[in-house]
Parts: C-alpha cells; sequence; structure tokens
C-alpha cells in the first residue's frame, strides 16, 4: 500500500512556508512581544517605586536628622543658657553680698562711733551732775571740809616745819571747831585765804607741798575720766 498522498487530496490542508523576514509577525509572535514589552514596564515601575522608596526614606532620615540636630542645638543651648544664667545670677548675688557687707560695715562703724559720742556725752553729762551735785553738797554740809583737810594732810610723808595749811576763812572756823586741838598739836598753822573757793584746802612743808583745792581735785577727777572739766564751769 503505497504512503504517499495523491495532489487532489491536498487540497483541505495549507503547506508550511518559512514566513519572511518583512511580513507581519504572527499573533502568537505579537503577544510574547507584548508580554515580554509588558513585563518590562513592570519591571521599571517596580523600580521606579524602588527608587521612590529610597528618595522618601533619604528625605524622612534627612527630616529626622535635622529634627535631632534642632533638639541637640536647642538642649545644648538651653545648657549654655542655663549656665551662663547661673554665673550671672552668681555674680549678682556676690554683688549684693559685698554690698550688704558694706553696709554692714558702714553701719557698724557709725554705730561705734554713735555709741562713743552718746559715752563722751553721758561722761561730760555725769561730771556736770556731779559737780552740781558736789557744790551743793558743800553748801548744804560745809562740814564735808574736814575729811577733805585729813586726806591732804595725810599725803604728807613726813611734817616739817613751818606746816601751813591754807583754807577758805568759813571753812577755817569748821576745822577750828572739829580739828582745833589736834592741829595745835602736830604744829599745824591755818592761814585764811578769802580767794579760794570753799570745800577745798592747800596744804604747804618745808619740802611738800599738797593742792587739795576744788578746782584742782575735780580735774584730776576729770583727767582720770579722759575728760576735761573746770570747776568754775556751770
Amino acid at each position: 500500500m503505497s504512503n504517499v498522498i495523491p495532489k487532489e487530496k491536498q487540497s483541505a490542508y495549507q503547506r508550511w512556508e518559512m514566513e519572511s523576514f518583512g511580513d507581519e509577525p504572527s499573533p502568537r509572535v505579537t503577544e510574547a512581544a507584548r508580554t515580554a514589552a509588558l513585563g518590562t514596564t513592570a519591571e521599571k515601575e517596580r523600580l521606579a517605586q524602588i527608587a521612590r522608596k529610597i528618595d522618601e526614606d533619604r528625605a524622612q532620615a534627612h527630616a529626622e536628622g535635622h529634627a535631632a540636630g534642632v533638639a541637640e542645638g536647642r538642649i545644648a543651648g538651653f545648657e549654655e543658657g542655663r549656665i551662663a544664667g547661673l554665673a550671672e545670677g552668681r555674680a549678682q548675688a556676690e554683688q549684693e553680698r559685698l554690698l550688704l557687707q558694706q553696709i554692714a560695715e558702714t553701719f557698724g562703724t557709725e554705730v561705734a562711733r554713735a555709741n562713743e559720742l552718746i559715752a563722751a556725752d553721758m561722761l561730760d553729762l555725769s561730771l556736770d551732775l556731779a559737780k552740781a551735785m558736789l557744790k551743793t553738797a558743800l553748801k548744804v554740809r560745809p562740814e564735808l571740809i574736814v575729811p577733805i583737810v585729813r586726806e591732804a594732810i595725810h599725803y604728807l610723808p613726813t611734817l616739817q616745819q613751818p606746816a601751813l595749811l591754807h583754807l577758805h576763812p568759813e571753812d577755817a572756823a569748821i576745822i577750828i571747831e572739829h580739828m582745833g586741838d589736834e592741829l595745835n598739836t602736830a604744829g599745824w598753822r591755818l592761814v585764811e585765804d578769802p580767794h579760794m573757793d570753799r570745800g577745798g584746802c592747800r596744804v604747804e612743808t618745808a619740802s611738800n607741798q599738797v593742792d587739795a583745792t576744788a578746782p584742782v581735785r575735780w580735774q584730776r577727777i576729770a583727767a582720770a575720766l579722759g575728760k576735761e572739766s573746770d570747776w568754775l564751769e556751770s
């Protein structure tokens, strides 16, 4: 049996012939090319998305870094401002402390000076009062001349003649009344001196002299207190 198909029986089939390069591509080829093109476009879109993601991440990182830098700058600026403020506050406090110390020292000096002035004034007042009281006492109690004369006589280490006791005439009368016999026995001679103030006496011997007059005794008292005071001043 022959396997050859007669030509007339081949009408229902087409022979395959290789297409030329100038002819239109077959649908199968076109579909494959379209699929390849779509794949390339999707890949490009994916790559573009990745690039955008990278740009977004870079921008976010830049923003976060900038914000962190600003925050650190603010913190650093706050710390510098705090330190500067503390230093300024300490300096101002030190100035105020020195000012208060100066005021306290000045106040202390003024208080001490005022105390000195008050003490001096009080001493002057005390001396004036004592002098006035003494003068009044001598007028009220003239016999106070007796202890003054005794004290003046006792100042003498030895009694050498002539021994003179100078007194105001009124005081001399009182001394004669209270000490006349004692003075005569010791060899004293009374000398009345109207120019002397009452309340004092002056003792003279051959080698010694004791001035116990009221003005001199008062000046000694004032000098012992560091003051100058005249008995005649009221």
